[in-house]
C-alpha cells in the first residue's frame, strides 16, 4: 500500500455560499473531501496537483499573454463568468507556467479581489497599461470590449517586433557569416599558399604579405580576439543594463541609420498610435494615457518626446503641435492626429495611424529582405575574391617575369 501523501487542489463552498479554494495535501482525494466538510466547506471540485518542473519549465511570453486576453475576452462575451472562464483557459493551456498563472489569478479573484488588481499581483507579466485598460473595462462594466481592444494590441504589437527582429537578423547574419569564412580562410587555406611561397626569392607584394601577416596573427593569438570580443559583448551589456544615457545614445543612433533608422522610427509611430488609440478610446484621460504610451513605445528618443508631449499637453496644447514640435514624428501621422482632435475621433484617426505604419513596416521589412540576399553574395563573394587575390598575386607576377 502507497503511504506517499499528494497535493490536492480543490474549490468549494462554505455555508454562507461563498466560493473559495486552495490545497490540501492527503493520501486520496476522499480525505480531501473529508478534510473540508469538517471545516465546513462544500467541495465541488478536488484534482491531483502538477507535478513541478523547474528546470524545464517554459517562461510566460508576451505571446502567450496575447492569447490569454484573447481566449478571455472570447469567453466573456459568449456569457462565462469570470472565475469558470480561467478554469476553462487553465485546462487548455500547455505551459505549466501559465496554468500556475490563471490559478493564482483565479484564487485572488475568488477571494475577492477585482481582475485589475490580481493582475497588477503579477507586473512581470501584466504591466501597468494593462491593468489600466482592465480597470477602466471593470468600472464601465464592458470588460468583455477592453479585453479584446488589449487582445488587438498585444497581437499588433508581438506582429510588429517580430518583423523588426526579421529585418535585423539579416544584417547580423551577413556578419556572422562573413566573420565565419574569413576566419577559415585565414586559418586553413592561407597557410598552405604560406608554404608554396617560402621558397620562393622575389619579394612578395604587399598585400599578400599583409594577408599572410593576419592569418599567422589569427593563429597565434586568436584566443585574444576572442577575449576581446567577449569583453567587449560583456561590457556592451553591462552598459545597456545601467546606463540610461548609454541606452538613450544607442537608440538615438539606430534612428540615424540609413535603413534601420527609417523602420525603427516608423515601428515607433506605430506602437505610439496604436497604444494611445486603445488607451483613449477605453476613456482613459489623454494626459494619463500618454503617461502609459511613453513606458510602451520602446524608443527612448520617443519615450522622452512623448513625456515631453504629456507636458505640454498638461499645459492646454493640442496633441498635434506637442507632436509636431518633438520632431520626431512624420507629417502624416501630426495632420490625421490634427484631423482626429478637430473631429472628435482621435482614438480612430491613430488606429488609421497605426495600420498605416504597420503597413509600411511591413513592406520595408519585405523589401530589406530581397536587398539582404544579394548583399550577403556581394560580401562573401568579396571577402573570398580578396584573399584569392591575395594569394594569387606572387604567382601572376612569376609568370610576368618570363
Amino acid at each position: 500500500m502507497n503511504n506517499a501523501s499528494t497535493t490536492y487542489t480543490w474549490e468549494g463552498t462554505t455555508r454562507k455560499g461563498r466560493r473559495v479554494c486552495g490545497q490540501s495535501t492527503a493520501h486520496s482525494p476522499a480525505l480531501v473531501k473529508a478534510q473540508l466538510r469538517l471545516q465546513g466547506i462544500r467541495p465541488s471540485r478536488v484534482r491531483r496537483k502538477a507535478l513541478l518542473l523547474p528546470s524545464f519549465a517554459v517562461p510566460i511570453n508576451t505571446a502567450d499573454i496575447a492569447l490569454l486576453t484573447r481566449q478571455l475576452a472570447t469567453l466573456l462575451k459568449a456569457g462565462i463568468a469570470l472565475l469558470q472562464a480561467l478554469d476553462l483557459i487553465s485546462e487548455g493551456v500547455e505551459n505549466r507556467a501559465v496554468r500556475e498563472l490563471l490559478q493564482a489569478l483565479k484564487q485572488q479573484i475568488a477571494a475577492g479581489t477585482s481582475l485589475a488588481d490580481a493582475l497588477g499581483r503579477h507586473p512581470r507579466y501584466f504591466d501597468e497599461l494593462y491593468c489600466n485598460l482592465v480597470a477602466a473595462g471593470e468600472q464601465a462594466g464592458a470588460l468583455e470590449t477592453l479585453l479584446e481592444r488589449v487582445a488587438v494590441h498585444l497581437e499588433k504589437s508581438e506582429q510588429l517586433k517580430a518583423r523588426i527582429k526579421k529585418a535585423m537578423t539579416y544584417p547580423i547574419a551577413v556578419l556572422a557569416v562573413a566573420g565565419v569564412v574569413t576566419v577559415v580562410l585565414l586559418v586553413q587555406v592561407v597557410p598552405q599558399f604560406q608554404g608554396l611561397f617560402a621558397g620562393v626569392g622575389s619579394q612578395l607584394p604587399d598585400f599578400t604579405l599583409a594577408v599572410i601577416a593576419l592569418s599567422e596573427f589569427m593563429r597565434q593569438a586568436w584566443w585574444l580576439v576572442a577575449l576581446g570580443l567577449g569583453a567587449g559583448c560583456m561590457g556592451l551589456r553591462r552598459a545597456h543594463r545601467t546606463s540610461s544615457r548609454f541606452r538613450y545614445w544607442l537608440d538615438a543612433g539606430l534612428l540615424k541609420m540609413p535603413l534601420a533608422g527609417k523602420l525603427l522610427q516608423k515601428s515607433a509611430v506605430a506602437r505610439y498610435a496604436r497604444t494611445l488609440s486603445t488607451t483613449f478610446a477605453a476613456g482613459v484621460p489623454l494626459v494619463q494615457a500618454l503617461d502609459s504610451v511613453a513606458g510602451a513605445v520602446g524608443s527612448r528618443p520617443f519615450k522622452q518626446a512623448i513625456e515631453h508631449m504629456r507636458r505640454d499637453v498638461s499645459t492646454g496644447m493640442q496633441l498635434n503641435r506637442a507632436m509636431a514640435s518633438s520632431g520626431l514624428f512624420p507629417g502624416m501621422a501630426i495632420q490625421m492626429t490634427a484631423i482626429g482632435e478637430e473631429s472628435g475621433t482621435l482614438d480612430l484617426m491613430l488606429e488609421k495611424v497605426a495600420s498605416h505604419y504597420e503597413a509600411e513596416v511591413d513592406n520595408q521589412v519585405d523589401n530589406l529582405t530581397s536587398l539582404m540576399e544579394p548583399l550577403i553574395m556581394v560580401v562573401l563573394g568579396g571577402i573570398v575574391g580578396a584573399l584569392v587575390i591575395a594569394m594569387y598575386l606572387p604567382v601572376f607576377q612569376l609568370g610576368s617575369a618570363f
